[in-house]
């Protein structure tokens, strides 16, 4: 037998599922921030306990982590260096020179990764065609490297100006430092983000290289581990883009493993929405520390280039650190089990984005935390049973989590810990709910039509409120929720997206140079995706960023999987205008057309997936018991029933409000709600009319 499994840590809970052709089997371990490896393993015995496996059985594991978004947010990476060209070491606290709020005159920006002091000018220059104008100062890079050894510096980055179009003198002064100093990790520009733009580039490098050591020790450490545990299978990373990639890319690569568990969460309900022939969903992943929103049309989730980490503003864009990497577009929040809850100044409740984490986590761990989180609240309001929290690994204790809430909550707003809880949890639904809308809005799209995939720990414990609140009218819960994002990597392909920049304007469009660039790119990505995929046939995409001429961002248009002709050259064009008129109703007659980058993306092909089958009605199975409930919409307090998920037959149905039990999770049924179990396992919630 030969089996895969999964491993996403999160900040709060470790989730894993096992797999194998006679079924599936999860688990939810609470993560050990300080060596992560050691909750991994635990849960790896944990769940092959469950699936009566030998680790022997496993063929593959894939894994995504926060660890590395966590070390930029905490400033906990190594000491990092750049080396840059003379006169552009200030570019990392210069930025673009914006303002994320243009009227806050004690506006904080986000301060970089790597000091002035270790920012560290090089005389060398290239014009913007890669020309070589001034020669790289060989001795200089000498001088620089004495420095950084004497400072106790751990990382190197590098970025010279127009790097991006000629790699040359970046790869001179690797050359350089590695031949003095051999131990050092040396991230580059035109390796990390070969880009226009040299905020972004640099600003990409620097967090690579900062994160480097951290994630190579990590994943050396976690790959001894499994192997002693007897697990001597290949181990994958699940990629910020949606893809899987070996082990030696992503210690190459750390800053690309960012999103990486979002990203499973996006394909889990990508392929769900696939099963189930929902064309147009909303993906609501909630777990411990983060909420996480993501649009999915015709079954694939919203894809970007861009991404901030570490924002000093909160919900506030362009107040974090630019990265330029493949990504899904989603909107994370500070809106998890663990966001902790409090009062501000005046007078209102807040929720998040500081979160109890797993360490000392909420206080009805009983772990010694003293702040009231959001799952104190949903406790306190009879959402949750205590015994069963977690599949019954974690006892919830209702008594700290009442005394939380009346002492932070409740003491500062004259309510008791029940109205407390009560208003912690509206504020976090509509915090969700808020996010979901701007998301909405910032992509061009509404809600109408659409079905929310509701997984993670809290997900179906808020989804149909949030449901409520954005004016969807159905939801769905897919089997095995509570572990979503660790499912979604065992339904990732193995995949790679290669960006690089190329000027093209369409007047003077050269179609031999684009196709020879295009052409370099397929067989990079085509190279790391054979380190994984074994020989499986794969599929590529093309993508070219493109904006009217003197215009400051660039809208996605996709290209045909070929050597383009110049007979294709007008109908890329219309199609950008085409896509232009979606996002700002109309096109710009008269303007020409500029390209800034192009991007490949090869994958190996995605299985096959079977549709839902319908089924008949069936008979709704026996409350295991009723408990009390303090309704969020109403505020009233009544008996809720209970029902076991595994005791509901296929066609089962249900009417709100009531509860359904499983392991890894509950989902809420709300007044006016009906449930009914599917085909497949899963839950369909549908608001009657």
């Amino acid at each position: 037998m030969s089996a895969k499994l999964a491993v996403d840590i999160g900040g709060t809970f470790t989730d894993l599922a096992v797999e194998t052709e006679e079924g599936r089997w999860t688990a939810k371990v609470l993560t050990t921030p300080a060596a992560p490896e050691r909750g991994v393993l635990e849960g790896v015995r944990v769940v092959l306990e469950k699936a009566a496996l030998q680790p022997s059985d496993i063929a593959l594991v894939i894994h995504g982590t926060t660890l590395a978004t966590n070390a930029v947010i905490e400033r906990k990476g190594a000491k990092t260096a750049l080396l840059t060209t003379e006169g552009f070491r200030d570019v990392l606290a210069l930025g673009n020179e914006s303002r994320y709020d243009q009227y806050d005159l004690n506006i904080e920006l986000p301060q970089p990764l790597v000091p002035r002091r270790w920012r560290l000018p090089v005389t060398e220059r290239l014009d913007n065609t890669g020309k070589v104008l001034v020669p790289l100062d060989a001795a200089a890079i000498e001088r620089h490297v004495a420095f950084m050894q004497e400072e106790g510096v751990e990382a190197v980055a590098i970025g010279f100006l127009h790097g991006f179009v000629n790699p040359v003198h970046e790869q001179q002064a690797a050359e350089i430092v590695h031949r003095l100093w051999p131990e050092v990790r040396v991230s580059l520009s035109s390796e990390v983000s070969p880009e226009m733009r040299e905020w972004e580039r640099f600003s990409t490098t620097v967090a690579n290289a900062y994160v480097q050591p951290l994630m190579a020790s990590y994943l050396h450490r976690l790959e001894v581990g499994l192997r002693e545990a007897g697990l001597a299978c290949p181990l994958f990373m699940m990629l910020s883009g949606g893809g899987l990639t070996s082990l030696e890319t992503a210690a190459r690569f750390p800053i690309r493993l960012v999103e990486s568990g979002p990203a499973g969460g996006a394909i889990f309900s990508a392929h769900v929405a696939k099963q189930r022939g929902l064309t147009e969903v909303l993906s609501f992943d909630m777990g411990g520390t983060t909420a996480k929103v993501c649009l999915i049309d015709a079954y694939q989730p919203q894809a970007s280039r861009t991404f901030e980490v570490a924002r000093v503003g909160r919900f506030k864009k362009g107040s974090g650190l630019p990265l330029r990497i493949p990504v899904i577009e989603m909107v994370e929040i500070g809106a998890g089990g663990g966001s902790i809850a409090a009062v501000d100044s005046m007078g209102r409740i807040t929720v998040g984005p500081e979160s109890a984490g797993a360490d000392p986590g909420p206080a009805c761990y009983g772990r010694g935390g003293a702040k009231p989180a959001v799952t104190d609240a949903n406790l306190t309001l009879g959402r949750y049973d205590p015994l069963l929290f977690a599949g019954g690994n974690l006892r919830l204790h209702p008594e700290p989590a009442r005394d939380a809430l009346a002492a932070a909550v409740g003491g500062r707003l004259g309510l008791s810990a029940e109205m407390a809880a009560l208003g912690v949890i509206e504020m976090v639904d509509e915090n969700m709910s808020n996010a979901a809308r701007v998301h909405a809005i910032e992509s061009g799209k509404g809600f109408g039509g659409r079905t929310i995939i509701a997984f993670g720990g809290g997900g179906p414990v808020h989804g149909y409120r949030v449901a409520e609140k954005i004016g969807v009218k159905r939801l769905l819960v897919p089997s095995g929720a509570g572990v979503g994002s660790a499912i979604g990597f065992l339904r990732a392909p193995v995949a790679y997206e290669v960006v690089k920049s190329l000027y093209q304007r369409f007047a003077t469009f050269d179609v031999a140079a684009v196709n020879t660039l295009l052409a370099s790119m397929s067989a990079e990505a085509a190279r790391v995706v054979a380190e994984g995929s074994f020989g499986a046939p794969t599929t590529e995409g093309r993508i070219a960023y493109m904006r009217y001429v003197g215009q400051g961002h660039e809208i996605a248009v996709t290209l045909p999987s070929r050597d383009l002709t110049p007979e294709d050259v007008p109908a890329i064009r219309a199609l950008y205008d085409t896509e232009y008129s979606r996002f700002y109703d109309r096109p710009v007659p008269g303007s020409d057309v500029e390209i800034m980058s192009f991007a490949v993306t090869v994958a190996t092909l995605a299985d096959p997936v079977e549709p839902a089958a319908e089924v008949a009605d069936a008979p709704a199975p026996s409350p295991i018991r009723h408990q009390a409930v303090r309704d969020t919409a109403t505020g009233e307090v009544e008996d809720w029933a209970v029902y076991d998920r595994e005791a509901m037959a296929p066609g089962a149905m249900l009417r709100g409000p009531c509860i359904v039990a499983e392991a890894e999770t509950s989902t809420l049924v709300g007044r006016g709600w009906t449930c009914r179990m599917d085909g497949l396992g899963y839950l369909d919630l549908v608001q009657e009319a």
